[in-house]
């Protein structure tokens, strides 16, 4: 996906190896990596809370479905405190790990400027780890990716 427009949204996103659950059952395997970071872009600044996770289920035929959730907490681009709360899903099949990955997300806030904007099916998210080392996820608009 060639980027036209600037990210509405971008996190930096920070994972603990150590902190990685993993378990395998006979009809697949569960991998729950906790992160927190940091949020920033035209509509929101603030931190992603350290109680996020990135829930990754590969089911016995290969399909893996990753499902995150987490609290953004900041300020809005009116500079009131609030709260964003994503729940971004992906699937990937036989294997892949494309690079950038593209996502669904949700959002929910307590915005009274943010949602009429995040509150609405009109998004993808597109994640890859930088060289920096950390993992990025970047919103944007459909509207402004051809």
């Amino acid at each position: 996906m060639e980027q036209k427009k600037k990210a509405l949204l971008e996190l930096r996103v920070e994972t603990d190896p150590d902190a990685v659950v993993i378990m395998t059952g006979e009809t697949g395997t569960v991998r729950m990596i906790p992160f927190r970071g940091t949020a920033s872009g035209e509509i929101f600044h603030g931190i992603i809370e350290p109680c996020g996770v990135d829930t990754q289920v590969t089911n016995q035929v290969g399909v893996r479905h990753m499902s995150a959730r987490y609290m953004l907490t900041g300020q809005d681009s009116d500079g009131q405190d609030c709260h964003i709360y994503i729940e971004n899903n992906a699937w990937f099949t036989n294997g892949e790990n494309p690079r950038p990955w593209r996502s669904v997300p949700t959002f929910l806030t307590d915005s009274k400027k943010l949602a009429p904007i995040l509150q609405r099916n009109q998004f993808v998210g597109e994640g890859m780890r930088e060289e920096d080392g950390y993992l990025h996820i970047r919103y944007y608009r459909l509207e402004d990716l051809d």
